[in-house]
């Protein structure tokens, strides 16, 4: 079970820059757990995917792994997701396995066209990801996609594998329309509250990982994090002290620093659910992606001694799953020698500890997120834990955590410029845009 160690957000350890436990009674947790009893937003539904039944994603996750190559299309929730998946379970996949798992998550041509060159479609099953099933990006590779099986003589029904909405939106029609494979994205599950739904689960089944396991450590956490009491609920006391450092004490930035490079994706992940839920009115919190202990030598100079907006969030790994001893030599050049009979484990635990502790002695907020291996069952239990933790977050802001109207309008006026019909008085406003950008040398 994962273990989150708060000392580090109190005044008794980093002084007047931390919080009392006196404050937590400004948080109304009563509230809280009113909204969450009364289901007061249909999105709420991710709350139960912890007990799907994943049958239906373990039978296309048989059917896909025939293929030598997996192509994942997706965007943003869709895409990162995933892709949190592959990098923490199985990195390196493509080099160590004979089969090969891509995932296209932008429109930049070359990175297609690269993609293409490297498998072969009729060795490939394709996933295409898109709740709304009206994804301008993955839409577009998508249909790029379609014709060229259509092209090489294939049966694009023998290698599309479409996960969307189960009754509504263009792609659930093409499903409908063209017989394709699919699976749902349940109503109420939005894309980037969807990675423990067949959005992240058959990428998993894909690449080996029992899909069961990463659900069976989301319910073990997920009864922790519905305890109605604050000070035994990991969830609400995550949320509530970085709501109360942003009110009190002005700390406006959530760095989130996994210590393994399995986790790198993992961060960017929590950056789309943090950023995404958070940040609207001109309220929330903003969040960056980062890696110990690449970022000591980067970043940690601005935690340190930059403008004290900043709480710093760690991953720490307990158990790496493998290590290596570092070698006796070099052990008489002064200033070397001491690293001879430690290990490589050993090291990057201690950096993250040191980290820690400078941070603490400089009164620097921060918080350690201890995990014990980086197994699916682990995994799970972050994915739910962050999830139910950035929805409580939105809740004691007042804001809704499920919608993202600030990315509506640059859909809009791509839709304008693209030609989507009803959008015609935006490509006008885009028109109006180019021609008075003035300054350009």
């Amino acid at each position: 079970m994962i273990r989150i160690n708060f000392s580090n957000i109190m005044k008794d350890s980093i002084g007047k820059e931390g919080l009392l436990k006196g404050d937590f009674k400004k948080v109304n947790i009563k509230g809280i757990n009113e909204i969450i009893a009364s289901k007061k937003y249909p999105e709420l539904d991710f709350l139960n995917l912890p007990y799907e039944d994943t049958s239906a994603v373990k039978e296309m996750g048989r059917y896909a792994r025939g293929f030598d190559y997996f192509l994942l299309l997706g965007i943003g929730g869709s895409a990162l997701g995933p892709r949190s998946i592959l990098e923490s379970m199985s990195p390196f996949h493509n080099l160590r396995s004979k089969s090969g798992v891509f995932i296209y998550d932008n429109v930049d041509p070359a990175t297609l066209k690269n993609i293409l060159n490297l498998i072969d479609l009729k060795k490939t099953s394709i996933n295409v990801i898109t709740k709304s099933g009206s994804t301008a990006e993955t839409i577009a590779s998508f249909m790029i996609i379609y014709q060229k099986l259509k092209d090489e003589n294939l049966k694009p029904e023998d290698h599309l594998i479409v996960t969307t909405d189960p009754e509504r939106g263009n792609l659930r029609k093409i499903v409908n329309d063209y017989g394709l494979k699919s699976l749902p994205i349940a109503s109420g599950v939005v894309g980037r509250y969807s990675v423990l739904s067949p959005v992240g689960l058959l990428l998993a089944e894909v690449i080996g990982v029992n899909s069961d396991d990463v659900l069976k450590g989301a319910k073990d956490i997920h009864e922790r994090c519905m305890n109605p009491k604050l000070w035994e609920n990991p969830a609400y006391l995550f949320s509530s002290g970085l709501y109360l450092l942003k009110k009190l004490k002005k700390r406006n930035v959530t760095v989130m620093v996994p210590y393994a490079d399995r986790l790198k994706s993992f961060s960017e992940w929590f950056c789309q659910l943090w950023a995404e839920s958070l940040c609207k009115d001109g309220k929330g919190l903003t969040p960056y992606p980062s890696i110990g202990t690449t970022d000591q030598h980067s970043q940690l100079q601005a935690w340190m001694e930059g403008p004290k907006d900043k709480v710093v969030v760690f991953l720490s790994i307990e158990d790496y799953g493998a290590d290596i001893e570092m070698p006796d030599v070099f052990s008489k050049m002064e200033g070397l020698g001491y690293l001879s009979g430690h290990t490589l484990a050993e090291l990057i635990k201690i950096e993250q500890e040191a980290t820690e502790l400078a941070l603490t002695k400089n009164g620097r907020p921060n918080i350690t997120i201890k995990v014990p291996v980086i197994d699916a069952y682990h995994l799970g239990q972050l994915f739910h834990f962050f999830e139910i933790a950035t929805a409580v977050t939105g809740f004691l802001y007042g804001i809704n955590p499920f919608n993202q109207p600030g990315v509506e309008e640059g859909k809009n006026l791509t839709y304008g410029m693209m030609g989507k019909k009803g959008y015609e008085a935006k490509k006008e406003e885009f028109e109006r845009y180019r021609k008075g950008k003035k300054l350009e040398l």
